[in-house]
């Protein structure tokens, strides 16, 4: 008897060993990686520095009706070299509509957000749709690079009309295409847009969209430097600072995409679902990989809860392991009146778990009015350093007014840090 138990106390570990290289294993196997650096999950003290300063700001940035622009969409922002914030959406000039006259704008704070310069046009080049800013920053080099899509004034995704116009949906490849601009100055000036669709957009596509939101650049490992934007089925990326770029196809099943990079070395989408894929299970899409590797089929998040929407992660340190993300978190429906409830959230262990919670607020309104005021939608998020966060939210006036043509949207920034998000009200 005394041997059997020790027989069995030495065969324990070497199973647990095996199931433990199995499981690594099929990992690998999953997202494309030959091998990842070990992963321990870092004990994480909210506060632990002795600084409890709860840093909690709102401002608006872009007010519908104003600057010469009916409507602003699909927020994208970064914290450029110097420090400064640039906030950049679409400026849609005569309606809500996704489609007709839209030019890409933006504004420049140099005091994390507490006041914003005058609007600037970036793109703005006829009554075409300008459309999904997605915004990643070279800190190595310091050059600011946006990319965006774009279709002439004479096509919208599926077709539609206004003030008497047709606007028939893309049905080719080539009606909607990708372009990219640049700064070396902080923002300050702007290269002219150059056309890459022919190199970034696979010939078997029609309808396509980057981002949008926010690329990344990596900052460790031998692909350091990389600069990363998200698009539609695919990742669209740059080893050489820019000089060039090229794309990796990925599995589909999603659209408007986020990325980050995680402590082990590998990437992670975390995507909004198609339809048929969100009906199935109302949540964020993920997907783990790498660009030599190539990524996994999408699986439902079920930690987030999602109604179909855009939303934002970001990498806050490496150490501690530290990543946030926000969204609408609801998911009893998929149309604007859903896209409240905004919720930043804090993981220690990329991802697998959130530690950490809070629903977005804004001074003077009751957070059980936020949703029938429309306060929430698209977001985009930038670190402006360890424990601070910059953001951009939509709010829409009324979001069960039915058609798109019968909305107007603003967008809002807030500055939080860590304190606030673990804060409990």
């Amino acid at each position: 008897m005394k041997d059997r138990c020790l027989l069995k106390s030495r065969i324990a570990p070497i199973i647990t060993g095996l199931l433990v290289v199995l499981n690594v294993s099929c990992t690998d196997k999953d997202t494309g990686m030959v091998a990842v650096r070990h992963f321990e999950k870092p004990e994480y003290q909210p506060g632990e520095n002795g600084n409890n300063t709860v840093i909690k700001e709102t401002v608006r940035v872009f007010e519908q009706g104003r600057e010469g622009y009916h409507s602003y969409r699909i927020p994208s922002i970064t914290t450029t070299p110097n420090g400064s914030l640039i906030a950049m959406a679409e400026g849609r000039k005569l309606t809500s509509l996704d489609y007709g006259d839209i030019d890409i704008v933006a504004k420049t704070s140099t005091d994390k957000g507490k006041t914003w310069s005058t609007l600037r046009v970036l793109v703005d080049e006829g009554a075409g749709t300008w459309g999904n800013p997605t915004v990643v920053t070279d800190y190595i080099k310091g050059r600011i690079w946006v990319f965006m899509s774009w279709n002439s004034d004479v096509h919208s995704q599926n077709g539609g009309s206004f003030n008497g116009k047709e606007y028939p949906p893309v049905t080719a490849w080539g009606d909607r295409r990708v372009f990219s601009i640049f700064s070396d100055d902080n923002g300050a000036t702007w290269s002219e847009a150059v056309d890459r669709t022919e190199e970034l957009v696979p010939k078997d596509f029609v309808w396509d969209a980057v981002g949008p939101g926010t690329g990344i650049q990596i900052e460790n490992g031998p692909n350091k430097g990389r600069l990363i934007i998200p698009a539609g089925e695919r990742n669209i990326y740059s080893d050489d600072h820019g000089m060039t770029w090229r794309y990796q196809r990925i599995p589909k099943n999603t659209f408007e995409g986020s990325i980050v990079e995680l402590s082990s070395g590998l990437l992670l989408r975390n995507d909004r679902a198609v339809a048929g894929a969100w009906n199935r299970g109302r949540y964020r899409y993920i997907s783990k990989g790498s660009i030599e590797g190539g990524f996994g089929n999408f699986s439902a998040d079920a930690n987030l809860i999602d109604p179909r929407c855009q939303g934002a992660i970001l990498r806050m340190s490496y150490t501690p392991n530290l990543i946030a993300f926000v969204n609408p978190a609801r998911n009893e429906g998929e149309t604007m009146s859903y896209r409240c409830n905004m919720t930043l959230r804090l993981s220690a262990d990329d991802g697998k778990s959130w530690f950490a919670s809070k629903a977005l607020t804004y001074p003077g309104i009751a957070q059980g009015q936020l949703c029938a005021l429309g306060y929430g939608g698209y977001t985009s998020m930038s670190r402006i350093n360890n424990d601070e966060i910059a953001l951009l939210v939509e709010q829409v006036i009324d979001p069960s007014a039915g058609a798109a043509i019968n909305r107007k949207h603003s967008i809002d920034y807030h500055h939080v840090n860590l304190n606030w998000i673990r804060s409990i009200d």
